[in-house]
């Protein structure tokens, strides 16, 4: 495995792990990791299967406050500023090539919060936390509407005991329920439920770029 690349972002370093599919890209997938985990998750090792698989490059983004260490992940202007950052700088290396912007759980979240300025043609949610955890009165804000405002056609995985609820499917999103938790922890039915949507949005006749 080749060592990940450091990208500076506004408040400190992202490490990107780039995986190249046989040939040129006819797409790029940019992954972001859960608020407490990295990019070694299940979930996203399967998307990475799936996307490399119908001939997609595929960018697993290692948010600053994780490579500096820390668990407890930083706020969510950060995470934009970062993830904004990581992007800018693949953009030139895959000139041309549309991508798809992703990720699990926090990760969805902040790929969600970016798809109005940053252009991906769809947006893969894993595990996407509808509810926030409760609070100390018991209540749980609704994270719903960074999801609902996605404009581009998105793909939501979750797990049916996800105890941080299920988005509901729309015109411009499919959602995909699997057995399990909001873990997600089985890597080969996640690339089965998203190889099927890449490629519908990259068919086989599409020229790579």
């Amino acid at each position: 495995m080749s060592a990940p690349v450091e990208v500076v972002t506004p408040h400190g370093p992202a490490h990107v792990h780039l995986d190249r599919p046989h040939g040129d890209p006819r797409g790029l997938l940019v992954l972001g990791h859960g608020a407490g985990g990295g990019v070694e998750a299940p979930d996203l090792l399967g998307a990475r299967t799936a996307a490399l698989g119908h001939g997609l490059a595929v960018a697993r983004v290692l948010q600053p406050y994780r490579v500096a260490g820390r668990k407890a992940p930083a706020p969510a202007a950060q995470l934009d500023a970062a993830w904004a950052a990581v992007v800018e700088h693949l953009t030139p290396a895959f000139d041309g090539v549309p991508q798809v912007h992703g990720g699990r759980s926090s990760g969805a979240r902040v790929a969600c919060r970016g798809a109005a300025t940053l252009g991906p043609v769809a947006v893969l949610a894993l595990a996407f936390p509808l509810l926030a955890p409760p609070r100390r009165d018991g209540t749980r804000p609704d994270r719903g509407p960074e999801i609902d405002a996605v404009t581009v056609p998105v793909l939501a995985v979750s797990g049916e005991r996800d105890r941080f609820g299920i988005p509901d499917p729309t015109p411009t999103r499919e959602v995909v329920v699997l057995a399990g938790d909001h873990a997600l922890r089985a890597r080969g039915p996640v690339a089965a439920a998203v190889g099927p949507w890449l490629e519908a949005l990259f068919p086989r006749g599409t020229p790579a770029r």
